[in-house]
């Protein structure tokens, strides 16, 4: 599923031209994410001492693990080292930081569930259900990128779906209105909205033995397309997953258009006030003479 091209790579528009195209990117032995991956755990370690980060959910009921986890995830994102040390990942890879915009740096946690047990869904702490980025945002010069903090298994991962890259999947992105989503986030604060709540889904049955389940090593990342399918897979391991996530947007591409296939999205809206470019922190909506919300032309 991955290749791995070697580093760094002669150009953001060879880099993109892959993306596009559905390629999955798998890059080693960049310096900066072992140091990212080193500090993360470092952080995780101290915040949750002395519980090992891993089983911290045998030590915190399902409502504290929900605020924890939310709020070591808004402390870590907005970290100047961590800001730093993403920054020169896409350089080592061989991005521009003043041609490309990121999204916020994500710290994920997914706890252990048992089957059959019913809990309460939250952002901070639910399997994040199978979709496209785009059904919500339509932005389709969108590279996903993704790690994990420590060692993961199938059974504790997340899983791409590359044979429906050009297949359209039925789904409720044309009655998903994010601009409702992010009224009820700023009225309701940031658990008032669940994943699924929060991303269009599909409205068909997916067979699970599509997915294929994402086991790379911590300090190894992938790299891909916002428009390919992809989902958590439920975990029942008996150990909390960590990673960590973002995106990002060349912002020559976004201005020309230019970027993957749509081949079943049909959301109102395209989002470019969720990005920043990596070099200073610019707004792109500002970058490219738009709103943080624009209305999306839909494909006929």
């Amino acid at each position: 599923m991955y290749t791995s091209p070697p580093l760094p790579l002669p150009s953001l528009d060879a880099f993109q031209d892959r993306i596009y195209a559905g390629d999955v990117l798998r890059f080693d032995g960049i310096p900066a994410l072992t140091e990212l991956v080193s500090f993360t755990r470092a952080f995780l370690e101290d915040a949750f001492s002395p519980h090992p980060p891993l089983q911290i959910h045998e030590h915190l009921s399902h409502e504290a693990q929900v605020e924890t986890f939310s709020d070591c995830a808004r402390e870590f994102g907005q970290l100047s080292e961590v800001k730093r040390l993403w920054q020169s990942v896409f350089q080592s890879v061989g991005l521009d930081p003043m041609a490309i915009a990121r999204d916020r740096l994500r710290l994920r946690f997914q706890p252990h569930q048992s089957p059959g047990q019913i809990i309460r869904r939250a952002p901070s702490t639910a399997t994040i259900a199978f979709h496209r980025d785009t059904w919500g945002t339509n932005l389709y010069a969108q590279t996903n990128w993704w790690t994990p903090i420590y060692p993961i298994s199938v059974g504790r991962t997340m899983a791409l779906y590359p044979t429906l890259w050009s297949r359209p999947v039925r789904n409720s992105s044309a009655a998903f209105d994010l601009a409702k989503v992010i009224e009820r986030r700023k009225t309701g604060g940031r658990n008032s909205i669940t994943s699924d709540e929060a991303i269009p889904h599909s409205l068909e049955e997916v067979a699970p033995a599509l997915g294929v389940p994402v086991v790379i090593d911590p300090g190894t990342i992938i790299a891909f397309s916002g428009a390919h399918a992809h989902a958590g897979v439920g975990n029942e391991t008996g150990l909390t997953r960590i990673s960590l996530e973002t995106r990002t947007i060349s912002i020559a591409d976004f201005r020309t258009g230019k970027g993957a296939p749509n081949v079943d999205g049909r959301a109102l809206w395209m989002a470019p006030g969720l990005f920043r470019r990596v070099a200073d922190g610019a707004k792109l909506e500002e970058l490219v003479g738009m709103r943080g919300l624009e209305p999306y032309p839909l494909p006929a």
